[in-house]
């Protein structure tokens, strides 16, 4: 006979951990964002405040006895959908200015080369891969449920 193995699930000390860390997240962002310093760390915490409200779905696992895996699936979801927007977003913006903005027939820059399309692009790229990878992850979750 086999045996199920126990899930683990989230102790009183590890959900309270969970609830500060994505309320912490929060703050620290906003921290990021109105301080006065440096434009690069209030570039990285308007960033953050993005990742911080899609971690904000999270808060209702933060229970007692919620199951680890639940909380993982729950993560993976909620990323997808971002970086699934995320290349939609690209797409929409690029198909906007090529089917509304017409481009200057002369260029300010004589020696300066073509700007690449959107899909050649390294970022758009890796956004596609993270995308495909957490598509296979989901499938294989949902796969397991």
């Amino acid at each position: 006979m086999t045996q199920k193995p126990e899930t683990k699930k989230l102790t009183l000390a590890s959900a309270l951990r969970l609830e500060f860390a994505i309320i912490g997240l929060g703050i620290v962002a906003l921290f990021m964002i109105f301080q006065p310093f440096s434009l690069t760390v209030f570039s990285l915490g308007c960033g953050l405040v993005v990742v911080a409200a899609l971690v904000n779905n999270l808060l209702p696992l933060a229970e007692v006895g919620t199951p680890v895996r639940k909380i993982f699936w729950a993560a993976t979801v909620v990323f997808l959908i971002f970086f699934t927007a995320l290349l939609v977003s690209i797409v929409a913006a690029h198909l906007y200015g090529l089917f509304f903005l017409k481009a200057p027939t002369v260029s300010l820059l004589v020696s300066a080369p073509p700007a690449k399309p959107f899909w050649a692009q390294p970022l758009v790229w890796g956004i596609a891969a993270i995308d495909f990878v957490l598509w296979l992850v989901v499938k294989r979750l949902a796969g397991k449920t």
